[in-house]
């Protein structure tokens, strides 16, 4: 099985929009996550914000406009063990890219990745801006970039897996 985090700051507006985009593409590709499935997909915030609460309302109304559901995905802080139990560990960016390297062990440190690594026709492009303090727009334009690179992982581990 391989296992997916995303990772943003507060775990309100970009890792859980991607963890519903990159399941929506997969489970559309037949490749369904969870537990006992090929796939598990996850996401989390550096930081302790927004414990159990719902995705922003901004969030979820722009995924919403593409068919993806998040409203029940609920913001959690990323965990040590989290560190070993994931094969991905995906930054929205790389202040929390940082971060999870100045707290992950040296042996899981190769799992860490920005997200935009993986995003195909964006060149120039490493960080998917963080929405939360901007409008609507803000939100819409996160949403591109975590569309493109969503697609261009489910293409990588399409290949890796052999799903």
């Amino acid at each position: 099985m391989v296992k997916i985090l995303f990772v943003c700051l507060g775990n309100i507006c970009r890792s859980p929009t991607a963890e519903g985009v990159f399941r929506h593409y997969a489970n559309n590709a037949g490749i369904e996550d969870g537990f006992t499935k090929k796939i598990y997909i996850d996401s989390a915030g550096t930081a302790g914000y927004h414990l159990a609460a719902p995705p922003d309302k901004r969030a979820q109304l722009t995924a919403l406009k593409f068919g993806v559901d998040i409203g029940e995905l609920q913001g959690r802080k990323i965990a040590l063990q989290d560190f070993s139990d994931f094969d991905y560990i995906l930054a929205m960016d790389t202040d929390n890219l940082m971060i999870m390297q100045r707290n992950c062990p040296p042996e899981h440190q190769h799992k860490l990745h920005l997200f935009m690594s993986f995003a195909e026709n964006c060149p120039g492009i490493t960080e998917v801006p963080d929405p939360y303090y901007g409008d609507i727009d803000d939100f819409d334009k996160a949403y591109d970039f975590i569309d493109r690179a969503a697609r261009g992982l489910l293409r990588y581990i399409q290949r890796e897996y052999n799903l």
